[in-house]
């Protein structure tokens, strides 16, 4: 068949505006959702409860190193705990995942024929945010006493001429940070952290409401049981099911603590977690005690000690899970104690002392390394309790394109919950179509809420998203509604 000059042409024009519509199409459809979630992010900023405060929001294309969208990603915002991206990404990139904490028990002294020890027991701490923890079989405080304590046995000794001696200068010891909140370092959430942390430095006071609305609850017991605390409770009785709204107050080295605030009516023995003071005393005190429960006697009270002595004889090197156990449990549960050993224990590694300006210097050595700009981001802590952290949405965004190239990725990937399924994202976005999958570190504290992490969209690509607000009137629910919202929009848009 022939085909004239003119229709040949004709073939080839048609076939490049087939062929150059496949990709218009789509950069078309990516510019009408752009422009529709550019439109909803305006109109929450707009909102009555938005409008004196900050919504800052950016997306990239990780897949493609392609910046999608920006609204304020250079504004400094207050992170809360979204900072925990830093101290756990940096985590794998300096310790590895498969990096354990060790904590060192030891003896110094001679062993006579009948078992004695004339000397001291020595607890070296390495910082392990687990150690003695409630929440692992293997690490409880039982657990990990008996396996101390056989240790010791088997060394022969039947009986301590001495004390329980304890170091913790692995880190400095200045657990909480300058800024942090008076209302929060009572609680658990603010216990900060020792070169010997125990039972994840925190405690349960557990409460019994009255009869009656508005009238005196009371404090029954405490867990771990024989541990030094005096507590003034004035906590009274709210409505059923208003859960724990008790606030604790008392300094890290004070036994004094002060509870204000309700539990609800109708459930005894309503537990409320509060910070454990002195923890690594608590951790030396509570084994001379189990010691003494398995018959080995300890002639003298705990000891704390500011240096090791070069003859000390090692009983036992006792190991943290693995990092990677850690960071998971860090960002899926938002746990700060984990978080600040994490932090300090970088600054120890790079500068020989586990503080907190020399955590703050090994995490943005390491933004340096990589070459990322920190312009408007400030690290103080290592989990988001300190209002004075700042950082932008994007460089959050660039931090995390960053980390997608690493080798320890998937597994950073996989310490992130996933909206809808696991950890403090297990109620976020339960609209989500099930071919996307959002892996995202949430944080919040008064007037402050945010989001980032990870998008994997219906086509296979990946996005690093952040969204943050701070300086809103509504409650804290609404402002997760807001958020919700434009985290939705992002995920379907692109």
């Amino acid at each position: 068949m022939n085909i004239k000059p003119l229709g040949l042409l004709r073939i080839f024009l048609c076939a490049s505006i087939i062929l150059h519509s496949s990709f218009l199409i789509p950069n078309s459809l990516q510019a009408q959702n752009t422009a529709e979630l550019d439109k909803l992010v305006k109109q929450v900023q707009q909102e009555e409860s938005m409008k004196h405060g900050t919504l800052s929001v950016c997306v990239y294309n990780v897949t493609t190193g392609k910046h999608l969208y920006s609204y304020n990603a250079e504004r400094s915002m207050v992170p809360a705990s979204v900072e925990k991206l830093f101290t756990t990404g940096v985590g794998f990139a300096r310790l590895g995942s498969e990096f354990r904490f060790t904590t060192k028990v030891a003896v110094r002294g001679d062993i006579d024929r009948d078992g004695i020890l004339h000397g001291n027991i020595y607890l070296i701490g390495g910082g392990d945010p687990l150690l003695g923890s409630y929440r692992y079989r293997q690490t409880s405080p039982d657990s990990l006493f008996n396996g101390w304590a056989s240790a010791l046995k088997k060394k022969g000794i039947r009986r301590v001429d001495g004390r329980v001696c304890y170091n913790v200068t692995v880190f400095d010891e200045q657990p909480l940070h300058d800024s942090w909140q008076w209302g929060d370092v009572g609680n658990y959430y603010g216990a900060g952290v020792s070169g010997l942390n125990f039972h994840e430095n925190m405690y349960f006071v557990y409460f019994n409401p009255a009869k009656r609305l508005g009238h005196p609850a009371t404090a029954v017991r405490t867990q771990p049981k024989n541990i030094d605390i005096h507590g003034v409770c004035e906590v009274t009785t709210a409505a059923e099911n208003t859960g724990d709204q008790v606030i604790i107050y008392g300094s890290p080295t004070s036994k004094e603590r002060l509870y204000r605030g309700t539990v609800p009516m109708g459930k005894n023995d309503f537990a409320v977690r509060g910070a454990l003071p002195n923890p690594a005393r608590t951790c030396a005190d509570l084994f001379a005690s189990h010691l003494r429960t398995l018959g080995i006697g300890i002639s003298s009270g705990s000891l704390q000690v500011y240096s090791i002595p070069d003859s000390l004889r090692p009983v036992l090197d006792y190991y943290s899970p693995h990092y990677y156990t850690i960071a998971q449990y860090t960002n899926l549960t938002s746990n700060n104690i984990y978080a600040e050993s994490i932090f300090k224990y970088l600054g120890y590694v790079k500068y020989g002392s586990g503080s907190f300006e020399n955590g703050a210097k090994a995490v943005t050595d390491y933004f340096r390394e990589r070459g990322l700009d920190a312009s408007g981001v400030r690290i103080v802590d290592g989990s988001g309790l300190s209002r004075l952290n700042r950082t932008t949405a994007d460089f959050l965004c660039r931090y995390l394109m960053i980390l997608s190239r690493e080798q320890f990725h998937e597994k950073f990937l996989n310490s992130l919950a996933v909206a809808g399924q696991s950890g403090t994202a297990k109620n976020l976005l339960p609209s989500l179509p099930k071919d996307i999958t959002v892996h995202v570190k949430t944080g919040s504290m008064e007037g402050v809420k945010s989001y980032a992490g990870y998008i994997t969209t219906r086509s296979g690509e990946t996005l690093a998203f952040a969204i943050m607000a701070n300086d809103y009137t509504c409650t804290a629910k609404e402002a997760a509604d807001k958020l919700n919202k434009i985290l939705l929009k992002i995920a379907t848009s692109y």
